[in-house]
C-alpha cells in the first residue's frame, strides 16, 4: 500500500511539472487543483499512517517537494498568462475608433515652379528632354560655340571629375540641346529642365547647385518676331494675361543676336515695390537666336534652318513668385520651410 501512495505522489509531481495551461481560466483551475482548500494532495496525505516509520520522512520529504513545485509553477504560469493578456490587448484593434490621421506632404517650390513652365510650353508643341548631369566638354561647351579659351571652362567656374579634364558636371542644359540637336532632324521645338552645377560661393542669392529650364526650336523660316511671341506668350500664362515684356540686347556666346527679357512687375502691377527695385521690370530669363555656328557644330545645316533658344533659372522664379530672399532655403528641407507650400499651382 505505502509503494501506490509513493507511485501516485511521483506521477502528481510529473504532472505539475508538465502542465501547460493555455489561458487564464485553465490557470486558476490549475490552483484549485494543487493548491487549493481542496486539493489533489490532501486527500494522500492520510496515507502517512500506512508508511513504514523509516519512510515517514521520506514521505513527508515528497509532499513538501510537490507543494513548492505546484506553487513556483503556477506563480510562472500566472505570470505568462497576464503577459499574454497584455499583449493580446495591445495588438486589439478596434475598428470603431477615429483613425490616426496621416499629415499631407506637399510639393517643394522649386517642382511646382517647374510643372507649371513645362506645362506652359507643352501647350504649344514644346516635348520634354532630359539628359546626364555628368557631361563631357563637347557638348557642354565646344557644341556651345565656347572655346577651349573661354574663361567659363577655368576650374573656378566649374566642377570637374577627379584625374580628369573632361568630364565635368554640366554647367546648364544646353548640353541636352546639344545632344538633341546632334541625333534628331529638324523641326526641333524641345525644353530641358534640370538641375546644373556651377563652382560659386554659396550665399543668400547664389548657390553651387540650381534648377533650369531651357528651350529650343529650330526649323526652316524661325525668326526672332517667332521667340519674342513665344516668350510673350509664356510670359502671360505664368504671370497673369496683363503682363508685358521688353527685351534688352545681352551676349551668349551660343545665340546671336541675344536678349535678356524682363516681364512687367507681377507683384506691385507698376506701381514699384523692392522685388522689381522700383523700376515696374523684373529680369526672368536669357534669349536669342541660335548661333550659326552652332547649328553647324550639331550637323544641321544653317543655310536652311535657323532657331531660337531662351533659359531660365528655377529658383529665380521661385523666389520671385514666394517672395523668397534666400535661396539656400530651398536645399535645406526644413519642413517648417516646406510646409508653407501646396502642391496646388
Amino acid at each position: 500500500m505505502a509503494a501506490e501512495i509513493f507511485d501516485r505522489l511521483q506521477q502528481i509531481l510529473d504532472e505539475i511539472k508538465t502542465a501547460s495551461p493555455r489561458n487564464a481560466a485553465e490557470v486558476e483551475q490549475f490552483r484549485i487543483k494543487y493548491l487549493g482548500s481542496k486539493n489533489i494532495l490532501k486527500p494522500l496525505m492520510g496515507g502517512i499512517r500506512e508508511v513504514a516509520n523509516e519512510q515517514k520522512r521520506e514521505f513527508g520529504q515528497l509532499i513538501n517537494t510537490l507543494k513548492k513545485t505546484a506553487e513556483e509553477k503556477f506563480q510562472s504560469l500566472k505570470t505568462a498568462a497576464e503577459q499574454a493578456a497584455e499583449q493580446a490587448d495591445a495588438q486589439q484593434i478596434d475598428l470603431t475608433a477615429p483613425g490616426h490621421p496621416r499629415p499631407l506632404g506637399s510639393r517643394h517650390p522649386i517642382s511646382i515652379i517647374m510643372k507649371q513652365i513645362v506645362d506652359i510650353f507643352a501647350r504649344i508643341g514644346f516635348t520634354v528632354a532630359e539628359d546626364r548631369e555628368i557631361e563631357d566638354d563637347w557638348h557642354n561647351f565646344t557644341a556651345m560655340n565656347t572655346p577651349e579659351d573661354h574663361p567659363a571652362r577655368d576650374m573656378q567656374d566649374t566642377f570637374y571629375l577627379k584625374d580628369s579634364t573632361h568630364l565635368l558636371l554640366r554647367t546648364h542644359t544646353s548640353s541636352v540641346q546639344s545632344r538633341v540637336m546632334k541625333n534628331t532632324t529638324p523641326p526641333i521645338r524641345i525644353i530641358a529642365p534640370g538641375r546644373v552645377y556651377r563652382n560659386e560661393t554659396i550665399s543668400a542669392r547664389a548657390h553651387c547647385q540650381f534648377h533650369q529650364v531651357e528651350g529650343l526650336y529650330v526649323d526652316e523660316n524661325v525668326s526672332f518676331a517667332d521667340m519674342k511671341q513665344t516668350l510673350l506668350y509664356f510670359a502671360q500664362e505664368m504671370y497673369g494675361p496683363d503682363t508685358k515684356i521688353r527685351l534688352r540686347p545681352s551676349y551668349f556666346p551660343f545665340t546671336e543676336p541675344s536678349a535678356e527679357m524682363d516681364v512687367s512687375c507681377f507683384i506691385c502691377r507698376g506701381d514699384g515695390c523692392n522685388v522689381c527695385k522700383y523700376t515696374t521690370w523684373v529680369e526672368i530669363l536669357g534669349c536669342g537666336m541660335v548661333d550659326p555656328q552652332v547649328l553647324e557644330n550639331c550637323g544641321i545645316d544653317s543655310e536652311r534652318y535657323s532657331g531660337f533658344a531662351f533659359g531660365m533659372g528655377i529658383e529665380r522664379q521661385a523666389m520671385l513668385r514666394y517672395r523668397i530672399n534666400d535661396i539656400r532655403l530651398l536645399f535645406e528641407n526644413d519642413v517648417r520651410f516646406l510646409r508653407q507650400f501646396t502642391s496646388a499651382l
